[in-house]
């Protein structure tokens, strides 16, 4: 489990600015796979064998948010699944973003067919 997944997300208030620079790209590096978009929000897709597999990956998402208290967009195709994450109260991103971001990765998944 990576050290970001083991964090808890923190609710944000508002009244801080959003993510920049440096600090962006640290923890940009520290979620494979998830790509920044314009500094505002992350996201990644996820691709799977069959409908009933993505749609269980998503459950689970859906639980993690739950339990953290914060909330991604998810979009579910057939064999797809993709999410995009920001925090909306100050319309970019938190640290919280990424750490959802990390939990997230770690959601077992089953092995696609090639």
């Amino acid at each position: 489990m990576s050290e970001l997944a083991q964090r808890t997300c923190v609710p944000c208030k508002g009244g801080v600015p959003p993510l920049k620079g440096e600090e962006l790209k640290n923890l940009a590096s520290l979620v494979r796979g998830w790509k920044v978009i314009q500094d505002h929000h992350i996201e990644k897709s996820y691709d799977f064998s069959d409908f009933v597999s993505a749609l269980e990956f998503v459950k689970a998402i859906g639980a993690i948010a739950e339990e953290q208290g914060h909330h991604p967009d998810i979009l579910l195709r057939w064999g797809k699944v993709t999410v995009t994450i920001w925090t909306h109260k100050i319309d970019g991103l938190t640290e919280s973003d990424f750490i959802l971001a990390a939990k997230i990765d770690e959601i077992p998944r089953p092995q696609l067919r090639q």
